[in-house]
């Protein structure tokens, strides 16, 4: 058996393949070493059946993970995940570089995330070139679904959203103000409270003013990560995952016109690209 995992900061998403066949599959809660140490992520394992039942038959696991960012932290979740796995072989890289395999299997490209995180890198079809843009959900992540989340809980705190998102943001949320600034500075896991919030922008994409929310994220992300990659590596295929992108491919599509450039595929889940890869 072969397992493939792709995890952003809020989600892991687990499918196993048997003898080149999707065979079962799970989700849990993300597994970035950032955020989550050895025992939490030994606790999550454990409650997976599926994991359980097959953690022996497992031979190989390739995992991508967002905050995998250096070879302490991969050789940290690797260590962790050894634990549970005590019979396969473990190859932890991080999110980006399972995006980029997704995207562009062994060709090269220019390849964004755009889900709980944001990134970007050229890939030349074995590995991804070195950059600044990897700043996190404070410093950067620009255009993501915690970005996101931040702007819509500002426009709602300070009383800017129109009327009738305002309504619905309160009947679905209930927050107030004490509530908001407790969860984003004082407990734990800000980056998932901040990621949730694309679910109202799902729920409400036909509103001229998500709309604008979302276009301006674009924008932001295109201006720090897209164009300064595309003047290093012109001409090369554009591709992006994750499941901003996925969400809202016509805004993207959109942002990415006026910007000069044309986006080649877009990516919702590469985890099913990441399996038949792997298996195969």
């Amino acid at each position: 058996m072969v397992a493939v995992v792709y995890s952003g900061t809020k989600t892991a998403i687990w499918k196993i393949a048997k003898d080149g066949k999707p065979f079962a599959e799970c989700t849990m809660p993300g597994i970035n070493p950032f955020f989550v140490d050895q025992k939490a992520l030994l606790q999550q394992l454990n409650k997976k059946t599926i994991l359980i039942n097959n953690a022996e038959q497992i031979k190989k696991i390739y995992v991508f993970a967002a905050g995998a960012t250096s070879q302490d932290r991969k050789d940290e979740l690797k260590a962790s995940l050894s634990l549970f796995f005590k019979f396969s072989k473990i190859t932890v890289q991080d999110d980006l570089h399972g995006a980029a395999i997704s995207a562009c299997f062994n060709k090269d490209g220019i390849v964004g995330i755009l889900g709980s995180g944001s990134n970007c890198a050229y890939f030349d079809g074995h590995t991804l070139e070195p950059n600044n843009f990897g700043l996190g959900f404070i410093l950067g992540d620009e255009g993501s679904a915690n970005y996101l989340g931040k702007i819509i809980l500002k426009h709602y705190l300070q009383e800017k959203l129109p009327a009738d998102l305002l309504e619905k943001f309160r009947k679905k949320y209930d927050l107030s103000r004490s509530e908001v600034l407790d969860r984003v500075y004082k407990k734990t896991l800000a980056q998932q409270f901040l990621s949730s919030f694309l679910d109202f922008y799902i729920e409400n994409r036909e509103h001229e003013y998500i709309q604008q929310l979302v276009d301006n994220a674009f924008e932001r992300y295109v201006y720090i990560y897209m164009l300064p990659t595309i003047k290093l590596h012109p001409e090369k295929e554009i591709h992006f995952v994750g499941i901003v992108a996925g969400n809202f491919q016509d805004r993207l599509r959109l942002i990415a016109k006026k910007s000069g450039f044309e986006i080649t595929t877009i990516t919702k889940e590469p985890i099913y690209n990441l399996l038949n890869y792997y298996s195969n």
